[in-house]
Parts: structure tokens; sequence; C-alpha cells
């Protein structure tokens, strides 16, 4: 295992740590996803920051609002890992009620205010909040049954590429196509088809590489998850980094992760979601040593958005599990 690699991880769980105790009474899952959000910025948790986000997320909101809803923890960490946090806070919100013009009021639409607003322009909100719409429209047309408010977070960071509505969609229903004869679970692949999309190399040629990494991890004993796991899985895939090296640092990683107090059998947190986290580590490291292989985006640009949609689906994977859980008990 890397050092470098083993640093991040160092740095996840005491994030998860401080999260943990401004927010006691939320499930494990929520904290580690929220906690992600800092360590892929390479940030510590300053609790009183948190503090204060929370704080300010209930002050500027109603008491019904999305906002106080099941992304009230990774939104508050968006806000106070800014350092910036009323002004974080209010472009967020303006974002929202913009997106709200366009979607009906979801649990996620939040997230998705606060991913364009932390990446465009104040003067772009509105084009890309329409743009957000448009591209759901698009979805919701190829896929009825399986696009849903759950998906409009992956369309707001879609909005802000460089490629035409139409290149989007069309690489997207290639890969799905693909990848749907291998990973079984339709919203997963509709998921993972949203990232590979900001890349520019043939479908064929994308939805490859992510089969081989997830095959060769598979081979190697790795327990990768095919459901909203697989947006991280596709970045990785799309470093270019030899998969041998991948695989070998994600295992090693996850080893690693599972001696952590927390991440074992009675953590809350499956061998499948540690995996996971895994590869968002090791994600962390091969992105800053080397710039991702697509023409349309500069490349600052290109490993934000990547990176962002990677980090909405381990926000999305960890909210629906937790509300498994709270079904079932």
């Amino acid at each position: 295992m890397k050092e470098i690699s083993q640093k991040y991880g160092s740095l996840l769980i005491q994030n998860r740590d401080v999260i943990r105790e401004v927010f006691p009474w939320e499930s494990g899952q929520i904290c580690l996803a929220s906690a992600i959000i800092y360590t892929m910025k390479g940030k510590l948790a300053n609790e009183k920051l948190l503090r204060e986000s929370k704080k300010l997320i209930t002050q500027k909101v109603g008491a019904f609002s999305s906002f106080r809803g099941k992304v009230r923890v990774p939104t508050a960490a968006m806000v106070a890992v800014s350092e910036d946090l009323e002004g974080t806070m209010d472009h967020g919100m303006l974002v929202y009620e913009l997106l709200k013009k366009e979607f009906w009021q979801s649990s996620y639409l939040p997230m998705a205010a606060m991913m364009i607003a932390q990446v465009a322009e104040k003067e772009r909100y509105e084009e890309m909040a329409a743009r957000t719409r448009r591209l759901y429209e698009r979805m919701r047309k190829e896929h009825p049954f399986l696009t849903s408010s759950e998906d409009s977070p992956f369309c707001a960071m879609l909005a802000l590429s460089d490629h035409s509505d139409d290149r989007l969609i069309e690489d997207m229903e290639k890969c799905y196509r693909v990848l749907k004869e291998k990973f079984l679970y339709g919203n997963a692949v509709q998921s993972l088809s949203h990232v590979l999309a900001l890349f520019d190399e043939p479908a064929e040629v994308k939805c490859e590489k992510t089969m081989h990494l997830y095959q060769s991890l598979r081979e190697a004993g790795g327990k990768y998850g095919t459901q909203y796991e697989l947006p991280s899985l596709g970045v990785l895939a799309m470093t270019n980094v030899p998969v041998k090296e991948i695989v070998q640092e994600m295992m090693e990683i996850d080893a690693w992760l599972a001696e952590q107090k927390g991440f074992g059998f009675w953590g809350g947190i499956t061998a499948k979601q540690r995996m996971m986290y895994a590869g968002m580590l090791a994600q962390k490291d091969y992105i800053e040593e080397l710039p991702l292989q697509t023409s349309a985006l500069g490349g600052t640009i290109a490993m934000l958005i990547a990176q962002e949609t990677a980090l909405c689906a381990v926000v999305i994977v960890s909210i629906m599990a937790t509300s498994a859980n709270s079904s079932s008990s």
C-alpha cells in the first residue's frame, strides 16, 4: 500500500470521527460518505466550521426543506469544506431555487444545486439549471423506468460538460447497451454511463476498460459492488493506470481499511462498500498523478467533474443503504 494512500485513508477516518461528533445521531454510512468529501479535497474536517455549517442550514432553510433531509450531512460538509460558509450556502440555495423551477422537490436536488454552485460561474447558474432539466428529460425518454430524482445530481454534473447534449446522450446510450450485458442493475449501469460520457474515447473502449478492471478485481478476490459503486470504478478505469497496479493498490487499501475501527463486520459498512472507498482513495492518488484522458474539457475541470460525479454516487449509495436499514428495522 502506497504511503500516500495510507495518508488519505487515515484522513478519511479522522474526518469521519469529526463528523460523528457533530452529527451523533446520523448513520455511519452517511458520516463516512460525508467524510470522503473532505478527503477527496485533501482536507481535515474542522469541527467548529462544521457546527457553524450545520447551524447555517437550520437558519437559512425552512423546516420542511429538502436541505434538512437525507443530504443534510453531505451538504453541511460541502459548505464547511469551502471555508466560505455563508457564500457557499447562498450560492447553493440560489441554484436550488432555479432547479425547483425545473424539477419537483426531492431529497437529491440540494446536492445537484451544491455541485453546480461550486463549479459553475454565477452568471451561468440559470443556464446550467435549464440544461440539467434538458438532459434529465432526454435520459427519461431513453429510460423512463430507470430515470428518477436520484439522477438529478448526475445530470447537473453532465450539464457542466462542454460536450453537446446530443453527444452526451448518444455516448451514454452506447455505453449503457454494452455495460447492461455485464452489469444487471440498470440504475447503476446508467450512472456509470454518465461518468464514461465525460471522456472522449470510443464507448466500446471505455466500457472494455471498466469491465476489465472489474473482472481483474474479482479474480484477485475483491468484492466490488455492482450498484452505485460503479461510477467510481469508471473513473479509475479512465485514469489509464495499468490495471494490475490499480487492483493491487485497491486490494491493499481494502485490507488496511478492514483492520480499522468501523470498517469491519460490526461497522455497518459492507465489504462491497469498503472496496468502493478503497477505490476512491486510489482514485485520489492516481488523479493527482495523471491527467484524465479527455480533450473536450480542460484537465482541471475534467478531474473536478469526474470526482464530483463519483462522490455523488457514494452519497447516493450511502443514503440508499441507510434507507434500506431503516425499512428493515
